[in-house]
């Protein structure tokens, strides 16, 4: 384990020996608030992002002040709201790494080496906060300079409870009561402070409720018999609604992952990098985002992709790909792109250039025909969604899967994303193939990422 020190002075070594370029080894106190952007300058980040890193460091900061007074019921309820906003995120901010990652993997993972497997993954174990930990200690998006020998040992399979998946409409709905109770507690205070009673809703005191009756039976008295007041009608009790269904696990599958067929491609008038192609991915007639192709009559998909000068323009024309359908339209210098079109290139460290080739396109079976739906082998279950939201990063979740292996054949590795880690009965390599059981492969390169 690379962190046997104080967490403060670990983190700082930490990030000297990983960022020697963006972190001084000369500074004492490197301003955390300022770093994530210098150590991963490739990402962009939000000013909502960036606020919410300040404040994940504030609350690191409290879960280290807790465990040096060793306030169990402070660090216990930290290491809670940590685990439960990890359950349905890779990283703090959802998929964006950020020094506020590497700040609770210094301060927790000496915590998580010394968990029994049941403090880590038991009934009430911290399932989502060991899974952070392998993710930071090992993701190439971190690429932290710890030896593996050093590493906190966690065996992913070994998994003792699995944890119902968490709903975000329910985690949604969890947090508005919350902070509804939070906004309660000042009004609650005061009221007791001042000696009155907290009124809710339409209640009253007893004391006036009681001279509010006493008015009303003196006027009932005075007031002469009128006709007789109405019955109310008996409200008639709605039916309850029915329980929600629970969420499907989290899986590959709601990717629409298609056999694409390139009629032709031409250069982008505007972007030299860009190819524009037109592409039959099977949609129907009058379809969202598709067009009527004059010179083959079919229904198509305008696609922009970063390949120009990856892949000659010759082999862009009438031929088969994998395309990827569901992903939002985009607008690229001027020309509207509704899919993108997968391609396998070798892995580069963090900060080098991912695009700087060599670049191979995924190839379906020849005799595929174009909109045959293509899976990955025991991810099958269920529709993919009709349109990714970009918000949730479902995309950015489940690419760091997609690779290549030793026989050229494309596949989804389930242990490099930790949002599917722990399913039971999922292959831990599942092969790309198309409905009818063709394989999808690439020329040549061989564990390579796949985007």
């Amino acid at each position: 384990m690379a962190i046997n020190s104080a967490p403060e002075s670990s983190l700082l070594s930490l990030l000297y020996r990983s960022y020697p370029t963006a972190i001084s080894p000369d500074a004492t106190e490197p301003d955390l608030h300022t770093a994530t952007p210098k150590i991963f300058p490739q990402t962009s980040f939000s000013v909502a992002e960036e606020a919410d890193v300040k404040q994940w460091l504030a609350t690191i900061s409290g879960l280290q002040t807790a465990l040096s007074k060793d306030d169990k019921p402070v660090v216990s309820t930290i290491l809670s709201q940590l685990n439960t906003h990890l359950a349905t995120r890779t990283t703090l901010l959802g998929a964006k790494p950020s020094v506020a990652d590497i700040a609770v993997y210094a301060l927790v993972a000496p915590l998580v080496e010394k968990w029994t497997p049941e403090e880590r993954t038991g009934e009430q174990g911290y399932h989502h906060i060991v899974r952070h930990v392998d993710f930071v200690q090992n993701s190439r998006i971190f690429a932290l300079q710890i030896p593996d020998e050093e590493k906190v040992a966690i065996d992913v399979n070994d998994v003792r409870f699995v944890p119902k998946p968490v709903d975000p409409k329910e985690e949604k709905e969890r947090k508005k009561k919350e902070k509804a109770a939070a906004q309660k507690q000042p009004e609650a205070a005061a009221a007791a402070a001042a000696g009155k009673p907290l009124v809710v809703g339409q209640g009253k005191p007893e004391a006036a409720a009681k001279a509010d009756g006493a008015k009303g039976d003196a006027a009932a008295a005075a007031k002469p018999e009128g006709k007789p007041k109405k019955e109310k009608k008996e409200k008639k009790e709605k039916p309850a609604k029915a329980a929600p269904a629970p969420a499907a696990p989290p899986s590959p599958s709601v990717i629409d992952l298609r056999v694409g067929h390139i009629l032709r491609a031409v250069n982008h008038p505007n972007a030299d990098s860009l190819y524009v192609s037109t592409i039959d991915c099977g949609d129907a007639p009058g379809s969202e985002n598709t067009s009527l192709d004059e010179a083959t009559g079919k229904t198509v998909r305008t696609v922009c992709s970063g390949l120009n000068g990856l892949i000659p323009l010759e082999e862009m024309q009438n031929r088969k790909i994998v395309a990827v359908c569901n992903l939002k339209p985009v607008t690229m210098r001027g020309i509207k792109s509704c899919a993108m079109v997968l391609a396998a290139s070798p892995r580069v460290a963090e900060g080098e250039d991912s695009h700087a080739g060599p670049v191979e396109l995924v190839s379906p079976p020849a005799d595929a025909p174009a909109g045959e739906r293509i899976c990955f082998e025991g991810w099958t279950e269920g529709e993919p969604e009709k349109v990714l939201n970009p918000k949730k990063k479902v995309w950015e979740t489940y690419q760091p899967g997609f690779t290549t292996t030793d026989a050229l054949e494309v596949a989804f590795d389930m242990s490099a994303v930790p949002a599917v880690q722990g399913q039971e009965g999922k292959p831990a390599l599942g092969k790309l193939k198309t409905q009818s059981g063709g394989l999808c492969t690439v020329k040549s390169l061989k564990g390579a990422a796949v985007r």
